[in-house]
């Protein structure tokens, strides 16, 4: 049964190619329709945080001073999620600070943590929510923000809670298509590149793809 990880990072506020570090990182398991683990936790890795990620945060300097190192806390989180694939809400952001902080801990890249996005698949699924930032699709579906807004776990489980949404929302509008095939990582990263307008023709497309490998294997 597929694991998939979903993650949330809380950072400086700059991308990394701007300069900006990773203050907080947490990942989620979630398998057969449940969180079976997570982890969390505040990493060091030197930097300064501006006073008003301060406040949108509550990671202050003063916290960041007495965390673990970076490079730590990457090892750690990528030994937690090996064979993994990854979900984060607005993956982009989160990829690139996932990469540069592998590559700056000197972690070897994991084949399987490719990324899916759920601003991607909010988007051909729901647009009439309009927007689609995490805040807007908790009040949209009603979801539970266990904590505080902007700091890692709290967005990670909602964005799992989410994640496990888009999957029920796919499995049930298209499930003649479907058959016996699963709404599985795979099949969410190949809708969210996939125009609105053509979501059912490209899952329809995907789920052949998927037979005609199963017969010639």
């Amino acid at each position: 049964m597929e694991t998939i990880a979903v993650i949330d990072f809380e950072t400086t506020g700059l991308g990394p190619t701007s300069g900006g570090r990773a203050t907080e990182i947490a990942a989620v398991l979630v398998r057969g329709g449940e969180v079976v683990d997570t982890y969390a936790s505040l990493m060091n890795s030197g930097a300064w945080v501006p006073p008003y990620i301060q406040a949108l945060t509550g990671i202050t300097n003063e916290m960041l001073a007495d965390a673990p190192d970076s490079t730590s806390v990457m090892r750690e989180l990528a030994r937690f999620t090996r064979g993994c694939p990854l979900v984060a809400h607005n993956a982009a952001f989160d990829r690139g600070f996932w990469q540069a902080e592998m590559q700056r801990a000197a972690v070897d890249a994991d084949p399987s943590h490719d990324f899916a996005c759920t601003v991607l698949l909010s988007r051909r699924l729901w647009p009439e929510a309009g927007s689609h930032s995490l805040g807007a699709l908790v009040r949209f579906h009603g979801l539970n923000l266990a904590g505080r807004a902007h700091r890692a776990k709290a967005d990670a489980l909602v964005t799992a809670e989410l994640l496990l949404k888009v999957r029920a929302e796919v499995a049930s509008r298209f499930a003649m298509d479907l058959g016996d095939v699963a709404v599985d990582h795979a099949l969410l990263a190949h809708l969210q590149r996939t125009p609105l307008r053509g979501l059912r023709r490209g899952l329809v497309d995907h789920v052949r793809a998927r037979r005609a490998v199963g017969a010639a294997a």
